[in-house]
């Protein structure tokens, strides 16, 4: 009887633990980093805007680190003419020389072309893995959940719930998978007009200013850390560990399908295929299994 009241008790703690990270909200759970008089929280913190005009655009920052896990938001992109802006939404171990960092950048356009939805993997400090897709949908009109999931075996990237991009850990290959550091969530608005749109071509048109992204229901589905004993607590195999479940080293059949869907019909730019950037050798990790 002991032991059963002792089991029904952890599992009263896993659920509150999961909701305690589920549940976030913008209130107590991120800072600004920057530009926080062009923000604002709402809805009893759910949602969250971000703006961007002619003095400063905005940044902010989950206050907790992690490692593993699910960190996901709903965001409604800029509308009409947003050419030469950029929403960044990803996660970073630090700003130094050997940080890891998981990418969604949202590249703004001028009004009635796509949006590119541009993904990137940066590895102790080695980047240079990009990816660009057109989104299915307008981004700008409705909310879409977009979602970085990263355990021990894999780095996810989907949209939607379907997977458009996955980085596999190829360790025993001597490739580098981002599994020591943690990572805080970031998110921001701000000109990249030199680069962002068509290659810089097009600048930001200040008439349409203020420029704004609107955010709702954070969730972090993550491992907090809590100094360097998480490396280990966060990758091991545990009922509170849900990213290390059977099943979730690698994507299902229909994963599959979905995502490959996605870069046969939507996909623009592939790193891997681009054999002049590396002067005909290509990373290693574009010659081994997606899956």
């Amino acid at each position: 009887m002991a032991r059963l009241f002792a089991l029904a008790m952890v599992l009263v703690l896993l659920v509150a633990l999961d909701r305690g990270l589920v549940d976030a909200d913008f209130y107590r759970d991120v800072d600004f980093v920057w530009g926080s008089q062009n923000s604002g929280i709402w809805n009893n913190g759910d949602s969250l805007a971000l703006m961007l005009n002619n003095v400063s655009g905005c940044g902010m920052v989950t206050r907790n680190q992690y490692l593993f896990g699910s960190i996901e938001v709903q965001i409604k992109l800029v509308k009409a003419n947003s050419a030469g802006t950029v929403i960044a939404y990803y996660v970073l171990s630090s700003t130094g020389e050997k940080h890891d960092e998981i990418d969604f950048e949202f590249l703004g356009n001028e009004t009635g072309q796509p949006y590119i939805i541009h993904t990137n993997i940066f590895v102790q400090g080695v980047g240079n893995r990009e990816e660009q897709f057109y989104p299915w949908f307008d981004p700008s009109t409705d909310f879409h959940n977009y979602t970085i999931h990263w355990n021990p075996s894999q780095v996810v990237w989907f949209v939607d719930g379907i997977p458009i991009r996955v980085f596999r850990n190829y360790e025993s290959q001597g490739i580098p998978f981002p599994d020591q550091q943690a990572m805080r969530a970031y998110s921001s608005i701000w000109v990249a007009d030199d680069w962002a749109t068509r290659g810089g071509l097009v600048k930001v048109d200040w008439s349409c200013a203020p420029f704004v992204a609107y955010y709702e229901y954070l969730r972090l589905r993550a491992c907090p850390w809590y100094g360097p004993t998480s490396t280990g607590q966060c990758a091991e195999t545990t009922p509170a560990n849900w990213w290390t479940r059977p099943g979730l080293e690698t994507l299902d059949y229909q994963q599959q399908g979905r995502m490959n869907w996605v870069r046969e019909k939507y996909m623009i730019y592939d790193y891997c295929k681009d054999e002049k950037r590396f002067n005909g050798v290509l990373p290693h990790e574009c010659h081994l299994p997606k899956y």
